[in-house]
């Protein structure tokens, strides 16, 4: 694993003197209303005592900038959506953060309700999101939606300039800002701009179905480096390039474009997971969670366990799982009272009509299959829509026999990595002072042998990983099924030893040794830049 300082000194070299910018639509703090919590009282309308609080960030990218940005005293540009984030910033829509430490500048961008409508919910994720996704037939081009993406995108593209020194680094993140990269290099050419796209890049028969394909294609060739998943991305994005502008020159072999005098590398950056944290995080909850669990869901104990964890997003494959889960009981009988399927699920873009009708259709295939198989002893799914802390959702994840992900979809897919980094083959200091051996849900807790993955070769993951996973295709129900039932009969050695080598995979790979690489790239390309500038002076 990466220690935290390599990744201080590659994020420090590449920085140099003039700062860090990080650039996100989703703010890594954000300020509301509630009893208790960090912050001040403040009073209402009414003279009542109302109490800030503060959510931090929950786990994943954000969290591991968090640190970064505090060690580097940078700048984080996003948009503030917290009910009381105008009562802590300044004039300039700024706020020190963290509470306790005020290390950096939190910089909120302020929008309304019909630019989040337009520019968030229905230009990203109603033309970018199922774009990229391969489902072109799930976009809607409103001229609209484009105009107010554009506009955002101008707009973070102005707060960051205003910050900008020509010496600084600015970072953005995923597919919000296709545009504004081009429009920082118009109006400060000097700073390095770099770019990871956190979802896929389609191939150019997908990708050109886009009224503005040419205009999202430039605006990210103003970055300096652009990185994806995958190689597979590269390319695409590279072919993408190829077919879109004929005076764009395209070295594919070492991943380079020139387009309008200035050259743009894309690399791929496989994002990790902070596996050690995970690891920690699982072993955290002991027996009487699991009891209670088990107890309140109705899971008797010696029950098999099969979870999945997902956004109810129609690129995670859930309802393509549900399908093959009701296979499995349909054609391995002696599974029917013995393996119970426990479905995470959390809400997302539920002002969207294609994600309201996946949540009825989630829905109405678990009530089919609790209906049709369920008896009164056992219940083969259930379905969890609440908010789980992170102990006791780790815990979940080292309890599975099986993890399924199914994604028809996916840029990465980071619950893969999650399930693996659970999966801690020694038992906690908890778990031997309470001396537990328990079957079933209780076997969360220091048990053996480890789970199995399952895992779909549509993401980006299945590159990594799924060598020692078992490989499903979404679609194909009867395979599928059939790589559950191989999962959960596969012997323990079999067991031990591909979860062995994934988890040397995921912990070698992890959040901090992606920094490291991405900040890593982006010191050699400044110095290259640097080189080139002195040698043509």
């Amino acid at each position: 694993m990466t220690a935290g300082n390599d990744v201080g000194s590659a994020v420090e070299s590449a920085i140099g003197d003039g700062g860090l910018i990080v650039v996100s639509n989703r703010q890594p703090y954000s300020h509301g209303y509630g009893e208790g919590g960090d912050g001040d009282g403040t009073g209402d309308e009414n003279g009542s005592e109302r109490t800030i609080t503060v959510d931090r960030p929950a786990g994943g990218l954000t969290a591991g900038l968090d640190p970064v940005l505090q060690r580097t005293a940078g700048t984080w540009v996003a948009w503030g959506d917290g009910e009381a984030d105008h009562e802590v910033t300044n004039e300039d829509g700024e706020v020190r953060m963290p509470p306790e430490n005020e290390a950096y500048t939190l910089k909120r961008v302020w929008l309304d309700e019909e630019t989040v409508e337009e520019y968030y919910y229905g230009y990203s994720n109603r033309v970018l999101w199922p774009l990229c996704h391969g489902g072109v037939w799930k976009t809607e081009f409103a001229e609209r939606h484009w105009q107010r993406y554009r506009q955002v995108n101008e707009t973070f593209a102005e707060s960051v300039v205003e910050r900008a020194d020509p010496d600084s680094l600015i970072w953005f993140q995923d597919y919000h800002f296709s545009l504004a990269p081009r429009f920082v290099r118009e109006a400060a050419p000097d700073p390095f701009l770099m770019h990871f796209w956190h979802i896929t890049w389609p191939a150019w028969d997908t990708f050109r179905a886009c009224p503005q394909h040419r205009a999202l294609l430039a605006g990210l060739l103003g970055n300096d480096l652009l990185g994806f998943h995958t190689e597979r991305y590269c390319a695409n994005f590279l072919d993408c390039v190829a077919n879109a502008f004929e005076d764009a020159f395209v070295d594919r072999e070492d991943g380079r474009v020139n387009y309008e005098g200035h050259t743009t590398a894309v690399q791929a950056f496989p994002l990790g997971v902070d596996a050690a944290a995970i690891a920690e995080a699982s072993t955290a909850v002991g027996p009487d969670f699991f009891e209670g669990f088990g107890r309140e869901h109705g899971i008797a104990p010696g029950t098999r366990i099969a979870l999945g964890v997902d956004r109810l997003d129609y690129t995670k494959g859930i309802v393509e799982r549900l399908n093959a889960l009701e296979r499995l009981f349909e054609t391995h009988e002696d599974w029917r009272g013995r393996l119970t399927y426990v479905q995470k699920a959390s809400e997302s873009r539920s002002l969207i009509p294609e994600y309201q009708n996946l949540q009825t259709e989630v829905r109405e295939s678990i009530e089919r299959l609790d209906e049709r198989f369920g008896t009164e002893e056992w219940t083969p799914v259930v379905y969890l829509d609440q908010f789980l802390p992170s102990e006791e959702l780790y815990g979940l994840y080292r309890a599975a026999d099986v993890m399924l992900v199914s994604a028809v979809r996916d840029g990465m897919n980071l619950v893969a990595k999650e399930f693996v980094a659970a999966q801690v083959d020694e038992p906690g200091e908890r778990d031997r002072e309470q001396g537990a051996e328990r079957e079933g849900i209780e076997r969360g807790v220091g048990r053996e042998p480890p789970g199995v993955l399952v895992l779909s070769d549509q993401t980006g993951a299945y590159e990594e990983l799924g060598e020692h996973a078992l490989t499903i295709n979404p679609y194909d129900t009867e395979g599928f099924a059939d790589a559950i039932a191989a999962a959960l009969s596969m012997p323990a050695d079999e067991r031990r030893e591909r979860m062995a080598t994934l988890r040397e995979q995921v912990t070698t790979n992890d959040l901090d040794a992606w920094m490291a690489r991405v900040f890593g790239a982006a010191d050699e390309l400044r110095a290259t830049r640097e080189r080139n500038t002195a040698d043509g002076a």
